[in-house]
């Protein structure tokens, strides 16, 4: 903000300095383009003079004729550029007035955030493009509409081969507000990256990671894989296994589990336990235990430490016995087995 406005006081100090030192100037010019048809041929023959009068001016001479040509071509041009910074700044403030109308806009309409973004981005890269072609058409005044469009298509195709991955990104940026099912604030798990996605620009997606880490991820990177929006709904299922010893009754311990889940505060009761005997293991009967809780990192982990914890509680109570692993070890040959004596133990 502070540079915007050094840029219009030094503009308008040296339209101030025109307007006060270049009147005799702009009276000369103005002179000049009402007798212009009389001075054709006069001043093809004073270019030809001074095409016979340069070879014998010093360097020194022509390094200040060519300096102050410059200098007066510059005057004369100042107004044509001050014009120009003006309808820039004039962009400026209208690019970023339609971007809030159109978001309040489309906030109105209950739009996904996303597509809010979306549509005011849009709104001000539009008047972008619109307010640098005008400037460039007054500080160019030989500059056409149809000669800026023809350099813009032909300056898109250099700058387009020069950028490539930038507008890759940045499309897919755009794709991604249009139609992919998160959001900022929603956790998504991609190649490994796990965290809370905190903006979604069209270039780039930040992303926090679970251990406090910032991740910045080209948005061409989440399009082209595999992504996990882990808050997409308002629980997500959860799935340990426990066991339960082979003497034990395989059904009681069930219906155990169950009442332990059902004491939890963190599992979702609007949806049902599931619980089912999965497989034999090497020392226990397997028993899966299915619960629906919170879907982000932290309530996950939290419901899983609850329920295992219950689950242990219960099965202790009621004196099923959770086993450690049993190894059974078969030799080839009979084992001899001698006992010690006392005197032989201590020694």
């Amino acid at each position: 903000m502070a540079l915007l406005f050094k840029s219009v006081v030094v503009i308008w100090v040296l339209f101030c300095a025109h307007l006060v030192f270049g009147q005799d100037m702009v009276s000369a010019l103005s002179q000049e383009q009402q007798e212009s048809q009389q001075q054709q041929h006069q001043s093809n023959q004073a270019s030809q003079d001074t095409t016979e009068v340069e070879p014998d001016l010093s360097p020194v001479q022509m390094l200040k004729k060519t300096l102050y040509d410059i200098y007066q071509g510059l005057i004369e041009h100042l107004p044509y550029l001050g014009a120009g910074l003006l309808v820039i700044i004039i962009t400026w403030l209208i690019s970023s007035l339609a971007g809030r109308a159109v978001s309040k806009v489309a906030h109105s309409r209950k739009l996904r955030r996303s597509l809010c973004e979306l549509f005011s981005r849009l709104t001000i890269i539009v008047v972008w493009i619109v307010g640098l072609l005008v400037a460039a058409m007054i500080m160019f005044p030989g500059l056409t509409p149809a000669k800026a469009l023809g350099g813009l298509g032909l300056a898109s195709v250099a700058i387009g081969f020069a950028f490539k991955e930038i507008f890759e990104n940045f499309f897919a940026g755009i794709l991604l507000l249009w139609k992919y099912p998160f959001e900022s604030g929603d956790f998504i798990e991609c190649q490994s990256i796990l965290g809370r996605v905190e903006d979604i620009s069209v270039r780039m997606t930040q992303i926090r990671k679970t251990n406090g880490e910032l991740v910045v991820m080209p948005n061409s990177f989440l399009f082209k894989n595999p992504v996990n929006v882990l808050t997409d709904k308002d629980v997500r299922r959860i799935t340990v296994m426990t066991g339960v010893a082979y003497d034990e009754d395989a059904d009681k311990a069930i219906e155990i589990i169950e009442g332990a889940l059902q004491k939890c505060e963190t599992v979702d009761h609007d949806h049902p336990v599931e619980i089912f005997l999965n497989g034999f293991g090497a020392s226990s009967i397997d028993i899966e235990v299915t619960w629906w809780t919170s879907p982000t990192p932290l309530g996950h982990r939290k419901s899983r430490s609850e329920v295992i914890s219950a689950v242990k509680r219960a099965l202790d109570e009621a004196g099923v016995e959770i086993p450690f692993p049993y190894r059974t070890l078969t030799f080839k040959e009979p084992l001899p087995i001698e006992r010690l004596s006392e005197n032989a133990q201590n020694s």
